[in-house]
């Protein structure tokens, strides 16, 4: 779930970066009018979800922090992975499943091994152990274990029927099995929102209270739909010159969509992340990293399954490659051996770590 970005610090010169990277938006559109080459378009449009991602987070929590804790936890929990929303619909719409499938697992690969991994790293260089609440890791790793075997089953589903009970299936059963995890999936979502904002707020907590806004309403509304318009125009030129680009520079689809979107869509949360860490507001980070990855698995992986449904551009849940299966396990079982005692230190990052690059190669390669 999306938190805010840490505050400017001295010398902090985010927001110039962020309106240097915006003059990716207008080279793109100019390179897409005049018939440049399709991987430039596609880089530049790549290269400007930066900016455009991360004012709709902050965007977000300026509208939460006016909106009180609980209506606030509510906007995160509904937008914080909007941008992973807007662009795997996008994709999906142009008949992209195969990418929206490996987006859906980077996003929770790159949370969990690449943002965690470098925040207790990071954060473990400055602060010889750092420590978090253990209630609110625990159950964040309780839901990541539901959505790891709810993501499971559609493949063992459809392996089991198909290799080992050599079942003669009706056409679309993968599709109505992934469409009732769906909905399982989107029932527990809404239920942690219950218990996390309403029913047991003392103990999971509400990092947004007491955060004080900074713009007005009508800025962050503006912010708001202009940066989800630019998302949305950005998404399109993305996955118009998806396949150019990868002949071009000889990378496959899967690769794009299982590092490559995800690194550039969570880049503001990715940032948030190490910078709490860094400050010894590691509670933050966990939340941040864990939380959104939920986000991901419970909310924007049904909600694409059930819009592809109603467009006529069908998506199961079937992930065909083994290698994403077995890195979605593999970062939720070290994810929670890190979590389970709720202390962290920098080597533990450095594990974190080389769990995602050893998965990178191999994605890399395939």
């Amino acid at each position: 779930m999306s938190t805010a970005w840490p505050g400017p610090e001295p010398g902090d010169n985010g927001p110039v970066l962020r309106w240097l990277l915006l003059l990716a938006v207008p080279l793109a559109l100019g390179l897409e009018l005049l018939g440049g080459a399709g991987s430039w378009v596609f880089g530049l449009s790549l290269l400007a979800l930066l900016p455009l991602a991360g004012w709709m987070g902050e965007a977000t929590e300026e509208l939460a922090a006016r909106a009180g804790a609980t209506v606030g936890g509510l906007l995160n929990a509904s937008f914080g992975n909007a941008a992973e929303l807007i662009v795997g619909a996008v994709a999906l719409s142009a008949g992209k499943v195969a990418v929206v499938k490996a987006s859906i697992t980077g996003s929770i690969l790159s949370n969990l091994l690449l943002v965690l991994g470098l925040s207790v790293f990071l954060g473990g260089l400055r602060h010889h152990t750092q420590r978090f609440n253990k209630a609110t890791a625990g159950l964040l790793a309780t839901l990541l274990v539901l959505a790891t075997i709810a993501l499971a089953l559609p493949a063992l589903f459809d392996y089991g029927a198909r290799s080992y009970f050599r079942l003669a299936r009706p056409a679309g059963a993968d599709l109505a099995y992934s469409l009732a995890v769906a909905g399982v999936l989107v029932a527990a979502y809404l239920a942690n929102l219950v218990f996390s904002l309403v029913t047991h707020r003392d103990l999971v907590g509400a990092p947004l209270e007491g955060r004080p806004p900074r713009w007005s309403a009508r800025r962050a509304l503006g912010v708001l739909l202009l940066s989800t318009l630019g998302v949305a125009a950005m998404s399109e030129l993305l996955v118009r010159h998806l396949e150019a680009a990868t002949r071009e520079l000889g990378l496959s689809e899967f690769f794009v969509g299982i590092v490559l979107i995800p690194l550039v869509g969570n880049a503001a949360e990715h940032l948030a992340a190490v910078g709490f860490a860094i400050r010894d507001r590691v509670e933050l980070t966990v939340q941040i990293a864990l939380g959104s990855s939920l986000q991901i698995a419970l909310l924007v992986a049904p909600l694409l399954v059930l819009f592809g449904f109603l467009v006529g551009r069908p998506m199961d849940l079937v992930f065909q490659n083994p290698l994403e299966l077995g890195g979605l396990i593999a970062s939720v079982l070290i994810t929670n051996a890190v979590v389970q005692d709720a202390q962290t230190h920098w080597l533990e990052g450095i594990l974190l770590l080389g769990v995602y690059l050893l998965l990178a190669f191999a994605f890399l390669l395939v």
